[in-house]
């Protein structure tokens, strides 16, 4: 299964951590290729992505469902392709460093299925893990930033 994990330590109290990550409309909108997503319940969403793997340029469509928040520490959510056959998981986890210091990982498993993975699988392990840091460091740069702003 293709994986990544991406663990930093950022200058944000845990409970700004989890406020900003309970809420996918704070983060979705900073994965790479990110056109849209819609709510379909508080737990429920489809998304929709431009992506391009190498050669093969798509539209992505996926439904994503939060399966657990356990304030302040994680939250967790399966994923599956709507238009394309794959499945995933991950999850966003906090430790508490000190009052305004916060630990976090990110985690994030993707496997296409079908006649298809042979091809995708293969790309999907150099795509996952690079996406999980990229996301991670983009969730951490808007946190600053907001931390910066409620400073003004």
């Amino acid at each position: 299964m293709p994986h990544g994990t991406h663990e930093m330590s950022m200058n944000v109290p845990i409970f700004s951590v989890f406020s900003f990550v309970s809420d996918m409309d704070n983060w979705a909108p900073l994965i790479n290729g990110y056109v849209e997503h819609k709510k379909l319940n508080e737990k429920q969403s489809t998304w929709k992505f431009k992506g391009d793997l190498g050669i093969i340029q798509k539209t992505i469509y996926m439904g994503v469902e939060i399966t657990e928040w356990k304030e302040p520490t994680l939250i967790t959510f399966d994923l599956v392709g709507l238009n394309e056959n794959f499945k995933g998981n991950g999850y966003f986890q906090a430790t508490p460093i000190n009052q305004s210091k916060t630990n976090v990982t990110s985690s994030l498993n993707i496997t296409a299925k079908g006649f298809k993975a042979p091809v995708a699988n293969p790309v999907l392990k150099s795509l996952v893990p690079k996406t999980t840091m990229e996301l991670t460091k983009a969730i951490e740069k808007k946190l600053v930033s907001y931390q910066r702003l409620a400073l003004t």
